[in-house]
């Protein structure tokens, strides 16, 4: 990796890491008070949204911790580093995600079957401080979590909870001025289906890297016709291109010299110049190959460019 990517990369996980601490810290504070009163307002969404909570302190931490274990350098067993753990945090933060959101259903069930008393006037407060503490948790994440898989899972938490806090502030509307209880249970359903569809993109996104699949911004076809463009390439065989971890991407392929070409360092150069600049692309392997080399690597391996859409 250049020096360039380097320093960009570490400095993005640097600012990721003190965004995660003051929104970790937010959070943390305002949870005790939220379930407290949940349990004083025998409000479903305001404990739907203290649960939740709870498991943004944990994914935040998760998420913290994650982002300075993959600092830790690379070991001769692991070879690429630590990189792999911000995704698998950020998987675990989806499949935390999907279970809050059943858990919710649940309980929503049980109380559209038998709805209880509210404390509406109670849960407007802390539904109104709540959604406070969730919008200056985001703000904090907010700008950091581009290109960071792992702040992204964190700050889907956060953004779920600030749903769920005002969901708890339209609910404990309809309770006051109509005495709707039933409202409460409702829109914590609301809540739950929109924590399904934030914790279905982080995981699909996790999963998607963990298995090595090519970054959604880069068009590998694209990528293998501007490197057999380069002066002194004859073709290009065995491309492949995946994320280490968020914002760190990895290239290899076999670059097969023109007859005639001059500068086997000239080309590797441009080759790695080119992945960089245009496709942010800074972990670069090649094997350079002599002109009229053995290709039957070409008609084994699985990268058919003529059989892909070239409009991805």
């Amino acid at each position: 990796m250049s020096g360039y990517g380097r320093h960009h990369a570490h400095h993005h996980r640097r600012s990721a890491r003190s965004g995660l601490k003051a929104a970790l810290v937010i959070t943390a504070a305002f949870l005790i008070a939220e379930f407290i009163g949940a349990l004083y307002t025998n409000s479903l969404t305001l404990l739907a949204d203290s649960g939740h909570m709870l498991t943004d302190v944990a994914a935040l931490s998760l998420s913290l911790a994650a982002s300075w274990f993959s600092t830790k350098r690379a070991t001769p067993r692991k070879t690429y580093g630590f990189y792999r753990v911000e995704i698998l945090a950020a998987l675990l933060n989806g499949v935390i995600l999907v279970l809050i959101a059943l858990y919710i259903f649940y309980e929503a069930y049980l109380r559209f079957r038998n709805p209880p008393e509210v404390k509406a006037d109670w849960m407007l407060l802390v539904a109104s401080l709540g959604l406070l503490a969730n919008i200056a948790s985001a703000w904090l994440l907010s700008g950091k979590h581009e290109g960071n898989l792992n702040v992204r899972g964190a700050l889907f938490h956060v953004l779920s909870d600030a749903v769920g806090s005002a969901g708890a502030i339209i609910a404990s509307l309809a309770i006051l001025i109509g005495g709707y209880a039933v409202v409460d249970p409702a829109v914590s359903v609301i809540v739950g289906v929109l924590i399904l569809s934030s914790s279905w993109i982080l995981i699909r996104d996790a999963v998607d890297i963990l298995l090595e699949g090519t970054p959604s911004h880069v068009n590998i076809v694209a990528l293998h016709d501007r490197l057999k463009a380069i002066d002194g390439v004859g073709s290009v065989h065995d491309l492949h291109v995946w994320t280490l971890t968020s914002g760190v991407l990895a290239m290899s392929c076999h670059v097969v010299m023109e007859n005639g070409a001059a500068s086997r360092s000239g080309v590797l150069a441009c080759v790695r110049t080119l992945a960089r600049e245009q496709f942010r692309i800074d972990h670069t392997t090649v094997q350079i190959e002599e002109p009229g080399a053995p290709e039957e690597f070409m008609d084994a391996c699985d990268c058919h460019f003529g059989a892909w859409d070239s409009s991805r």
